[in-house]
């Protein structure tokens, strides 16, 4: 009886604890199962990037696959790139105009894989002044689970966008004139600034009208490698046709290099040249009559010389009388003119005993002012000195005074002698006088 007892008592035991077990397992697969049902996720990935780096001032397209790894099939999605609206910023990106930042999707199955997935497509824009680095971007999505709950899944991915430095350069010359047929240095200052290095890179410049050409080399350079905000100096010969008619001359200025990707890129500029710049003259004496000097002015430059002027300034050694400039036109190289001028010398030198010192023309020159207009519009002046032969001048009268010579007078040394001469012309006069009258009283 007792052993019945015992064998329902764990009878009863054994079929409890299987019922309790049982219930477990019930509601553990209840939980489980409403875990599954009530699961709802989207996936967002950055498939691929266009181009490779974003270029600063330049649209990068993204494309990006949403796929739905939940267990609920989704509709109403949006797929929107942070931030639509606010005072956020997307730096260093920005909205294109007309490409939404927001793009809808109507529906996802449940449990997709990739080939499943929607692809989508948004095309930003780079800020021109973007520095390079790797940025990262965020991506919103918000959709509806189609069940009875209709419950709202939100899920925030983030991407990262390869920002590229900006790559340019900027040429410039040291000078901006050259004299014709001379030779003369020029250089180019190439400065990176971008904001990354530059590398194979091939400088070239040519004047079309074939005017200025490089001397002992040819018109290209090569510069290996050039690092962000460094310049180089690249020089050059040159010469400008002697026969070339002055004015400016454009240069153009080809710079190219690789970028990042390896790509032949090249900046195409111009630059000008001002061809023509000062002159020289040669005067020399030409002719002398009558107290006027005539001087042959010539331009032996390779310049044109405009409105020119000549003028025998203040000096010393030589007096002009009327006039002392003259206005005789333009000059081309190799033309000449001539200037007359009312010109008497005036010589300072200290007399002895009635002798002058003498006046050495050859080391007193007469000084001749030309100026003139160059062909950029600039008033220049040029000296000369010019030698006179001996006589080629007319002296002015000379006058002593205190045993110094002056020109221009009598002394009084001369007024003496006058004086003299005046007295012993009267004694004489009386003499004779005196004597005519002693010899009528003898008759």
């Amino acid at each position: 009886m007792l052993q019945t007892r015992l064998s329902n008592s764990l009878f009863l035991l054994v079929f409890f604890m299987l019922a309790f077990c049982t219930t477990c397992n019930i509601a553990q697969g209840a939980n489980v199962a409403t875990g599954l049902v009530d699961s709802s996720s989207l996936q967002v990935n950055l498939t691929n990037q266009n181009p490779d780096s974003a270029q600063p001032g330049e649209p990068v397209e993204l494309t990006v696959i949403v796929q739905n790894i939940g267990n609920n099939n989704l509709r109403n999605i949006a797929v929107a790139v942070e931030p639509t609206t606010g005072a956020n910023s997307l730096y260093p990106f920005s909205q294109i105009t007309s490409e939404p930042l927001v793009q809808n999707i109507q529906y996802l199955n449940a449990r997709q894989d990739t080939n499943d997935a929607a692809v989508l497509k948004f095309d930003l824009l780079t800020d021109a002044n973007a520095a390079e680095g790797v940025y990262n971007l965020n991506i919103v999505t918000t959709a509806t689970t189609d069940n009875s709950e209709a419950n709202v899944v939100q899920t925030e991915s983030t991407v990262q966008i390869t920002v590229k430095g900006k790559e340019y350069a900027f040429v410039a010359l040291n000078q901006s004139h050259l004299d014709l047929g001379t030779e003369s240095p020029l250089e180019f200052v190439i400065t990176n600034t971008g904001s990354s290095p530059l590398q194979s890179l091939v400088f070239s410049w040519k004047d079309p009208q074939g005017v200025i050409l490089p001397v002992y080399s040819d018109n290209t350079k090569y510069i290996k490698y050039l690092d962000a905000n460094q310049s180089v100096n690249i020089d050059y010969s040159v010469m400008a046709d002697v026969n070339a008619n002055p004015g400016l001359y454009p240069i153009a200025i080809k710079l190219s290099y690789d970028n990042y990707e390896s790509q032949e890129q090249s900046i195409d500029t111009t630059a000008g040249i001002f061809v023509g710049g000062s002159t020289d003259f040669d005067v020399s004496y030409s002719e002398s009559s009558q107290g006027q000097v005539s001087l042959s002015v010539a331009n032996v430059g390779n310049n044109l010389a405009d409105a020119v002027k000549v003028s025998i300034p203040s000096q010393d050694n030589y007096r002009v009388d009327g006039s002392s400039s003259t206005i005789v036109g333009n000059l081309q190289k190799g033309d000449y003119t001539i200037a007359s001028f009312n010109v008497t010398s005036a010589p300072s030198g200290t007399y002895t005993n009635g002798n002058s010192s003498g006046f050495n023309s050859l080391s007193n020159p007469l000084k001749v002012q030309i100026e003139y207009t160059d062909p950029q519009g600039n008033r220049l002046t040029v000296d000369k000195d010019v030698i006179v032969p001996s006589g080629g001048i007319g002296s002015s009268t000379p006058r002593f005074r205190n045993g110094s010579y002056r020109s221009g007078g009598n002394s009084n040394s001369t007024l003496e002698y006058g004086i003299i001469i005046v007295v012993v012309a009267g004694i004489g006069l009386f003499l004779y006088r005196r004597r005519k009258q002693g010899g009528k009283k003898v008759e």
